[in-house]
């Protein structure tokens, strides 16, 4: 019979959230090389708390990827609930890029993550379908394209804003342009 997992108490559920925070702030800056006794100094915990939640540093770079993309995610939700759903995927594409350009190591290490993380991909690319299918039933987005067409123009856009930032505005707009209906 598998055990039943107990829900933190309130003190590790905080401490689990700051480990979180701060790795994610020490992987956008430092990328992912950040040593664990700092991510547990810039959190104010010990470096056995942030063992006792994630028992290797994968499972810790998994658990922060996890945690933005189920915030991108939320985000994205609800943005399709506003009044302006044939809007969401611009506004969801843009944030998207604009997020990849913020955390390139944690975009990196997508491509690496395990399982957490592929749950979490699943529901992105459910998420994505949902937009595009929103603002093509409002008229907004080309008929002609597909989810599999938008998730590639935006890697395309992520790998655009790192090759040259200055640019990466302008060209997501006329990307985005370009899946406007006409």
């Amino acid at each position: 019979m598998a055990q039943l997992e107990r829900p933190l108490r309130a003190d590790a559920a905080r401490n689990r959230a700051r480990v979180l925070e701060a790795a994610l702030e020490a992987f956008a800056t430092e990328g992912l090389s950040v040593p664990i006794d700092e991510i547990a100094r810039r959190a104010g915990v010990g470096a056995g708390t942030v063992y006792r939640h994630f028992p290797a540093k994968e499972d810790l770079v998994e658990a922060v990827i996890a945690d933005q993309m189920q915030r991108i995610i939320d985000g994205g939700h609800a943005l399709l609930e506003a009044d302006k759903p044939g809007e969401a995927l611009f506004t969801f594409l843009r944030a998207a890029v604009e997020w990849s350009a913020t955390n390139r190591g944690l975009v990196d290490a997508l491509a690496d993550s395990g399982n957490e993380v592929k749950e979490a991909e699943e529901q992105f690319k459910d998420l994505l379908g949902e937009l595009l299918r929103a603002a093509q039933d409002a008229g907004t987005a080309r008929k002609d394209v597909g989810m599999a067409d938008v998730k590639a123009l935006m890697v395309g856009l992520q790998a655009m804003q790192s090759y040259n930032d200055d640019a990466a505005e302008r060209l997501t707009e006329v990307v985005l342009d370009g899946l406007r209906a006409g």
